[in-house]
């Protein structure tokens, strides 16, 4: 037993027994899923060098396979990664086991991995609601409503049962993610069914109202879905690898505060020069430069919370992936803002620099902080020493981090150029390239592209090998509950 659990039982409080069957789950849906979200998405970056490789499949489109990979990377990797993390912290912070008991944390698990597969079915078999990240029926969107609903009455219950009277914030993010996520999917999946036996609906908005609906789903999906809930998961996990406390935990409330109520309003940002009203495009893009102060703030938080222990750097190659997520958490929240400007969306807008963007976020961010978690739970959860193989981590950094600079860097370059070539005259005041001359331009950008989502799948297939073979692993320690917020050295 640690002295800090010592400490903890002489105190007089009870070490309670955590629900770690589900999180165990969890990780493993989410190593899976990573796997198959890659793989996708260098099929798809191939097809588009390439078309002829779908064989004229249907089920082999890219029109049908994108939405698979863009949902498995996001909704299945993602989304097990913050169940399993979410479920992780609410119980060791709040020192309370998941409300509900196991039975209902299972029927989460199943059934949104349920909700996982059905949608991905119904992709390749050509049902769509054809919205970016909202692309299921309402039939699966209604059954994934129920095990939300399930989702939040564990997680608030157990908030509410918590033995500690602080609620950590990690916490706060986690809860922003699991109610606002709720009130998106309900607002922007308002459909009336062609009838009960069909899969089949159409949505209540129309036109511009649509586009306006859409888009405040969309980004907000991106807001916190992709950012809050992952900011979560950073003020646990960088201060528990780095075992030091969080750099200003006032900071990190006032990070919270001041982002969820300005994400709300930058949606507007995805349709600069449509018929949208001007005032709500500039409304968007105001609230979006606004955007760069708490994110900065929660960017510097968590580097800062460093301090003193940069050394650890050298020899926790899992603690790297955490903390690099943070720099491109920066580096994606400074460039979103920029592109949010009218002027530069000019240039922007429909170019594969947006691909870039959001890559940069997904790989950078949401990937690398849900590696570095996971290399740090899989020993917790299966009571290891330690990861099998702390070399095998470090070829996973460097290999992924070499396929993220490939991949954004030819995405940036490819869209810049497409930009420019789409608004070249020449001096009759003619286009000066047809849109096949901008494809033709930009197909040896999409070979590297290809090369860099390659290597980023090899290294996920590293990180499966060496997490496979630390739970296979013999090398096993004591069972030792970790201490709750306001008792731990690093804050967690």
């Amino acid at each position: 037993m640690s002295a800090a659990v010592a400490a903890h039982s002489e105190a007089g409080l009870e070490m309670p027994v955590y629900n770690e069957a589900v999180v165990r789950k969890f990780v493993i849906a989410a190593m899976f899923w990573a796997i198959v979200a890659f793989l996708v998405g260098v099929t798809i970056a191939a097809e588009l060098c390439w078309p002829n490789i779908s064989m004229g499949l249907p089920f082999l489109n890219f029109g049908r396979l994108r939405p698979v990979h863009t949902s498995a990377a996001i909704f299945a990797f993602g989304g097990n990664a913050l169940f399993a993390t979410s479920l992780y912290v609410v119980q060791r912070t709040c020192r309370t086991r998941l409300f509900g008991g196991d039975a209902l944390a299972d029927f989460i698990f199943w059934g949104y991995n349920f909700f996982i597969v059905m949608a991905a079915l119904s992709y390749v078999m050509g049902y769509s609601r054809s919205q970016e990240y909202a692309e299921p029926e309402w039939h699966i969107i209604a059954f994934l409503v129920i095990v939300w609903v399930a989702y939040a009455v564990v997680f608030i219950g157990t908030l509410l049962l918590r033995q500690e009277p602080h609620i950590y914030v990690a916490n706060w993010f986690y809860l922003a993610y699991i109610i606002t996520i709720a009130i998106l999917v309900l607002g922007n999946n308002a459909e009336l069914p062609v009838s009960f036996y069909q899969a089949k609906s159409y949505s209540l908005y129309t036109g511009v109202q649509g586009a306006m609906i859409q888009w405040w789903y969309g980004h907000n999906a991106v807001g916190f879905f992709l950012t809050a809930a992952f900011l979560g998961m950073m003020y646990y996990f960088v201060p528990k690898q780095a075992n030091r406390p969080v750099y200003s935990y006032r900071l990190s409330v006032v990070h919270f505060w001041s982002l969820i109520f300005l994400y709300m309003w930058a949606g507007p940002h995805h349709l600069h020069w449509t018929s949208l009203p001007d005032w709500t495009q500039t409304l968007g893009m105001a609230f979006s430069i606004m955007l760069w102060m708490p994110s900065w703030g929660g960017m510097i938080n968590g580097l800062m919370t460093l301090s003193g222990a940069w050394d650890k750097l050298r020899t926790d190659p899992a603690l790297r992936f955490s903390v690099t997520a943070v720099g491109f958490y920066g580096m994606s929240t400074f460039e979103g803002p920029v592109m949010s400007i009218r002027d530069v969306n000019a240039l922007s807008h429909y170019t594969d620099w947006t691909i870039g963007h959001v890559h940069s976020g997904a790989l950078g961010w949401v990937a690398f902080i849900s590696f570095g978690a996971m290399y740090y739970l899989v020993p917790v959860l299966w009571k290891r020493s330690g990861l099998y193989s702390t070399r095998l981590v470090s070829w996973h950094y460097w290999i992924a981090t070499l396929g993220i600079v490939l991949y954004i860097t030819t995405m940036w370059v490819a869209g810049i150029m497409q930009g420019l070539m789409w608004r070249a005259y020449d001096q009759f005041g003619f286009l000066q390239y047809s849109f096949v001359e901008s494809v033709v331009a930009v197909h040896p950008y999409y070979v590297i592209r290809l090369l860099g989502g390659v290597l980023f799948l090899i290294g996920g297939l590293i990180m499966a090998y060496n997490l496979i073979m630390t739970v296979r692993s013999s090398r096993t320690e004591p069972v030792a509950a970790e201490l709750p917020a306001g008792i731990a050295v690093a804050g967690a």
